[in-house]
């Protein structure tokens, strides 16, 4: 490539490209990149400090007396002495050059938590479970609500009411709650956040000896536990709901009342507006064919009331998911058919919903 760059100064680019069978961009991006590793280093300017006079600013820098303090605490320091080597920013510039120069403090450091992704086809494979505060009689006064959630079924398989968020009371609730839905080991996830409570030895043990696999969310994410927080919210806007509650009694009482028409009475909208009960225990698929015949019978009378296509009631999800893994081209994975998302001393005896 050398030679032809010598013959094209002399004969032409075009003709010497021609004649060696050479594309004219090759030959001009070759002869430019060597010219520009021709070109000398650029030279420091005149107001640079002499090498000499950079490694005495470095030893200063560098010094036994000076290794801790800030180059601007130095270059007073130095100043109140009668010394003056070189501006603050060219301190700066030395010890860059020597990588010298990085935050002093310790940072913290996140560990990189893994995006939670769990599919649920039928009833007792994946729970969630979270805790909440129910305001008390008096101000700083809370009681502690403990909910266990069936993510297929939107059923609420157990709950707790209790004076303050602990391990152990954790600890039965899911064990209780586990042998009355006959949970087989191997069988069932539990999802939580990362509270106290949820992240614990007794629950972590617990798990553990009953086979369940447990998951934790990402902190900060409430979208990783949304199932729960969706039931929290469903109770806490419902017009009976209390600013505060007179003692705990007065809210187990609440609760008692509020999960049963949950779980019996409530036409959930993210299961085809079916009950939880319904669907937990199998029932919704011949609900499912009653509505379709009442809807068909309604067509055959007045089909002019409906347009385009025959009637069909809401679809029963077949799946769901916490975090649908993402296809390639960045879109969630889904299936188009049947899968759904949502992308949360005085103690109570637990109460697991049969």
């Amino acid at each position: 490539m050398s030679a032809a760059v010598a013959a094209g100064t002399t004969l032409g680019v075009r003709p010497t490209c021609a004649a060696l069978a050479l594309a004219p961009a090759t030959f001009y991006r070759y002869r430019n990149d060597h010219a520009q590793s021709q070109v000398s280093e650029r030279r420091p300017p005149h107001r640079a400090l002499a090498l000499t006079e950079r490694e005495t600013v470095l030893d200063l820098l560098t010094s036994e007396r000076f290794c801790d303090d800030a180059p601007r605490q130095i270059w007073a320091t130095l100043l109140d002495e009668g010394q003056y080597h070189c501006s603050v920013s060219t301190m700066y510039r030395i010890l860059h050059a020597e990588h010298a120069v990085r935050e002093r403090r310790d940072q913290l450091r996140h560990p990189t938590y893994a995006r939670p992704e769990l599919l649920a086809t039928a009833s007792n494979q994946v729970w969630s479970w979270d805790i909440t505060k129910l305001l008390g009689p008096a101000k700083w006064n809370y009681f502690y609500l403990y909910v266990i959630l069936d993510i297929f079924s939107r059923y609420v398989v157990g709950w707790m009411v209790a004076h303050r968020e602990s391990a152990t009371l954790a600890r039965q609730l899911i064990a209780e709650t586990c042998i009355k839905q006959s949970i087989a080991e191997g069988q069932l996830t539990i999802h939580a956040d990362r509270g106290s409570s949820m992240k614990s030895n007794l629950v972590a043990q617990l798990l553990a000896d009953l086979g369940v696999t447990k998951t934790h969310s990402r902190p900060y994410v409430s979208d990783d536990n949304p199932f729960s927080e969706s039931q929290f919210r469903t109770m806490k806007y419902r017009p009976e709901f209390p600013e505060r509650f007179g003692s705990i009694q007065d809210s187990r009482s609440f609760c008692q009342r509020f999960f049963e028409w949950y779980n019996n009475e409530h036409h959930h909208s993210g299961i085809g507006l079916h009950t939880p009960h319904s669907v937990h225990y199998g029932l919704a698929q011949a609900i499912q064919r009653a509505r379709q015949h009442t809807l068909l019978v309604a067509h055959a009378l007045h089909p002019e009331r409906f347009v385009n296509k025959s009637p069909a009631p809401p679809v029963l999800p077949g799946a769901v998911w916490i975090n649908p893994p993402k296809l390639p081209g960045g879109a969630p994975h889904s299936d188009p058919e049947k899968t759904q998302n949502l992308g949360s001393s005085g103690d109570s005896k637990p109460c697991a919903a049969t």
